[in-house]
């Protein structure tokens, strides 16, 4: 199915800008065109790029990590003398580091990762005055590069800021300056920073600001912070933060930044863009209240893209992505049809191919045939601990609650369909014979407290395929759609 792309002439938009787990966008601008990527952390490929021209309408372009090196976080695109650069963070076993992909093109192909630096988290890479190339981190700190923008200048770590500090009574996760985000705007340099923890409690993110005339500093701290902040539980996005300033060609200035839904926390840090401008004294002030009702468009063209209208092409590292571990010899695609190898003895263990629905409600639905001794299905996937679905062995229809299956519908062949629905954090499940008539399961699921704040990882409630044991599952004529 070929996506949906019409032109539009937009003169408002409501956020999210991008629905579902699209955290820590960063953000660039090349003439006319927009890039965007994210944090990627424990799905794979990662740090999808994707393409605007009205910076409301996104649409994958390219996948510049192909491999699995830990948990990907807070990455920073930026073009510098022509190429293209996305550093980032990965955080495993080893520690923390820092690395970089490279390409001509944002189309890519891109570069193999090549480690930076050791420690620190939330790269950003800046121009100074002085034409060196530097990369900021957090906890105001920051290191010089190399010329080519590959390496740190052995000794070069310096601690140049000390944050914002906000009145003690404010409800947070505490100080945690993180994200940082530096731009050259006429004569100031300008420091956007992360504070308050970026889940716990749902006042506890934001972006303040400070500005400097050198990049050495002093910097001076915005007498207005913070920029972004949700100030009480009641409002409609929590923990908003982690923000990127982007301009137009015709001089208008938004932010993009990150926040969890009220109610809907399963469904990861969503992407939120409102305006803003400078004011008279060179500051910056927020023009989208709460982020919660109709804004301005940034833009009046663009063209509206349906971002899971390819869903059956099965385009891995655009709309698809694997929980962990990506092997393309496992999967093989043949128009509208996915074989997929089992793996592992579980959904957990499955590295499940999954999908980010971003809605309230929705149901999936595939047409499953089963090879050998294998068990495959939909699920609903936080990590390999916490996940719901339901599946099929070629004997049974099952409930999954984390991992485990049970209850079962005997169905005695080996070709089903199989229908999961999301309404509202509660999953069940159907089966048909024929993918006309189908039976409702008698059991259902609340997901609500899958989410970062009761489970960590920084993972959210993803849509998608599992098979697992000793075969293999063939899937045809994936169907997504967005329920009221």
């Amino acid at each position: 199915m070929l996506p949906s792309v019409i032109n539009a002439q937009p003169t408002t938009y409501m956020n999210p800008i991008l629905g579902g787990d699209w955290p820590d966008p960063s953000i660039m601008r090349d003439g006319e065109d927009y890039y965007m990527t994210h944090s990627a952390f424990d799905y794979q490929p990662g740090l999808t790029v994707l393409h605007s021209r009205d910076l409301i309408h996104w649409r994958p372009i390219s996948c510049a990590l192909n491999r699995y090196l830990g948990s990907v976080w807070a990455p920073d695109i930026k073009k510098y003398k022509g190429r293209y650069y996305i550093y980032f963070t990965v955080a495993s076993s080893s520690g923390k580091q820092n690395w970089v992909v490279t390409a001509a093109q944002p189309e890519g192909p891109w570069s193999e990762p090549q480690l930076v630096v050791n420690g620190m988290i939330d790269p950003c890479h800046v121009v100074g005055e002085d034409g060196k190339r530097y990369l900021v981190m957090s906890g105001g700190n920051r290191i010089t590069l190399t010329d080519d923008g590959l390496h740190a200048v052995e000794g070069s770590t310096t601690h140049f800021y000390d944050g914002w500090i906000y009145p003690s009574e404010w409800i947070t996760e505490g100080l945690c300056l993180e994200g940082p985000k530096i731009y050259h705007v006429g004569k100031w340099f300008y420091y956007l920073s992360a504070e308050g923890g970026t889940a716990g409690p749902p006042t506890s993110h934001m972006v303040v600001v400070a500005r400097s005339e050198s990049i050495n500093g002093p910097w001076e701290n915005m007498p207005s912070n913070p920029l972004i902040h949700t100030s009480s539980a009641k409002e409609r996005w929590w923990s908003r933060g982690h923000g990127s300033l982007i301009d137009t060609p015709d001089g208008k200035w938004y932010i993009v930044y990150h926040a969890y839904e009220n109610g809907y926390l399963n469904l990861g840090r969503q992407t939120l863009m409102e305006p803003v401008h400078f004011t008279a004294d060179g500051w910056i002030e927020s023009d989208g209240g709460d982020a919660s009702g109709m804004l301005p468009a940034p833009l009046k063209s663009g063209e509206s893209y349906d971002r899971l209208a390819r869903l059956g092409e099965f385009r891995v590292g655009y709309e698809w992505r694997f929980y962990k571990d990506f092997r393309p010899e496992r999967m093989s695609v043949e128009g509208q049809t996915l074989t997929l190898q089992g793996e592992g003895t579980d959904v957990g263990s499955s590295h499940p191919m999954l999908f980010n629905a971003g809605a309230h409600a929705y149901e999936v639905e595939t047409e499953v045939e089963i090879e050998g001794n294998a068990t495959a299905g939909l699920t609903v996937f936080y990590n390999a601990g916490y996940n719901v679905g339901i599946a099929f062995n070629g004997k049974n229809v099952m409930r999954v609650r984390r991992n485990a299956t049970n209850g079962g519908t005997k169905v005695g062949r080996k070709h089903i369909w199989l229908r999961l629905r999301n309404e509202q954090n509660v999953v069940y499940g159907y089966w048909s014979a024929d993918g006309k008539h189908w039976e409702k399961q008698d059991w259902a699921l609340e997901i609500s407290g899958f989410n970062h704040n009761t489970l960590y990882d920084f993972q959210s409630m993803l849509p998608g395929l599992f098979v697992y044991g000793d075969g293999k599952a063939v899937f045809r004529n994936v169907k997504y759609t967005c329920r009221p």
